[in-house]
């Protein structure tokens, strides 16, 4: 991301403890989730254009080879602090173009632009027809039209159950931030920094919590009605990450991926008690 060196490492479920889609591990009486991962920032933005600041309003780039965004592929998930749950996402909510967008927003909305194969792009409404995002290492103020960039978006201020501040404290929170770049951001990605100016938590910044070892909390994919996986965490951005990358991967990459894990986990427990 922009001029940062350090990237995302992401351990993949082959390298990290997990457990059986349902949440239950065969060999044991409870849930026994755990995963650990080593985070930098993501590449939310990497697919976007360097050049959003020179498109004048009425014209902005289009990218032919990018592929619509499949609702049926959006993977259902929510994230849960102890026993509360701070985020839900259900699947199947319709995307509109930027156009659209621009009749539905109010000052304060936090939007989500979102391409099959892509990190999802989150962006904060500031009035005028313009939103404040965390753009390629640098927090820019631009036209919505432009930051689509041809995808379609949402409205995604009900995902997070926080309470959210006033909409000209929002506004205020994402305008002075404009122009910071580089190691003056706190934030690891665009949907750490929008939701952070929505709803003020310090959990939305690099280093907001401590980590000492325990793992308050839980991210809930669920495949489908009677199938589910848990992962836990140490911090919010943590989860965030994890989140961000299936939302890019997809929901069918990412069963493959855990099934592939489990078997091969079985697999190594049944060679074990091979004479």
């Amino acid at each position: 991301m922009g001029n940062q060196v350090e990237k995302l490492t992401h351990l993949n479920y082959a390298e990290v403890p997990t457990s059986d889609p349902n949440g239950f591990d065969p060999d044991d009486d409870g849930t026994r989730i755990g995963v650990s991962y080593i985070f930098s920032n993501d590449d939310d933005d990497d697919d976007q254009d360097d050049n959003l600041d020179h498109f004048p309003p009425n014209v902005r780039p289009v990218h032919h080879d990018e592929k619509p965004f499949n609702l049926q592929d959006e993977l259902e998930c929510a994230i849960f602090y102890r026993e509360e749950c701070v985020f839900e996402r259900k699947t199947g909510a319709a995307t509109h173009s930027a156009e659209s967008l621009l009749n539905k927003c109010r000052k304060g909305d936090l939007l989500e632009f979102v391409a099959t194969g892509q990190y999802p792009h989150w962006a904060v409404y500031v009035g005028d027809f313009q939103v404040v995002h965390l753009h390629r290492a640098e927090i820019k103020n631009n036209f919505l039209t432009d930051v689509s960039q041809g995808k379609k978006g949402r409205i995604v201020n009900g995902l997070y159950r926080y309470r959210a501040l006033p909409p000209e404290v929002i506004v205020r929170n994402a305008l002075d931030h404009v122009g910071s770049r580089d190691r003056e951001l706190y934030w690891r990605n665009s949907e750490c920094f929008a939701a952070w100016c929505r709803f003020g938590k310090r959990e939305f910044k690099m280093g907001g919590e401590i980590r000492i070892g325990k793992q308050p909390y839980r991210l809930k994919l669920q495949f489908s009605e009677k199938k589910s996986h848990v992962l836990e965490f140490q911090s919010l951005e943590d989860v965030i990450m994890e989140k961000r990358r299936n939302d890019q991967t997809g929901k069918d990459a990412v069963m493959r991926e855990l099934a592939n894990h489990l078997n091969s986990t079985h697999e190594i427990k049944d060679e074990r008690f091979v004479n």
